[in-house]
């Protein structure tokens, strides 16, 4: 893992009790993948990973203690999270 989506994991399981590390682990990457494929999508030049690393943060400052229950209330996501289902409830 880069040391960015580290970063970011152990910020986000500051914030959220709630999941596992495993959990943290996998948010970050549905985030960064989905900030920079929209961003290609939006036909922007890529800016790095510090911008990535920014935006995501951003993010998890903002909603990171409530992301578990995004995934209660959206369960097209749920699949990513099953192989903790202790944590998510």
């Amino acid at each position: 893992m880069h040391d960015y989506q580290k970063r970011l994991v152990d910020k986000l399981l500051e914030l959220n009790q709630s999941i596992s590390v495993t959990q943290a682990q996998t948010w970050i990457e549905l985030l960064w993948e989905d900030f920079e494929s929209t961003y290609a999508k939006a036909g922007r030049e890529y800016q790095g990973m510090e911008i990535t690393e920014k935006v995501v943060s951003q993010w998890i400052e903002n909603y990171g203690e409530k992301l578990h229950e995004f995934v209660a209330q959206n369960p097209k996501y749920k699949d990513f999270f099953m192989e903790d289902k202790n944590k998510m409830n």
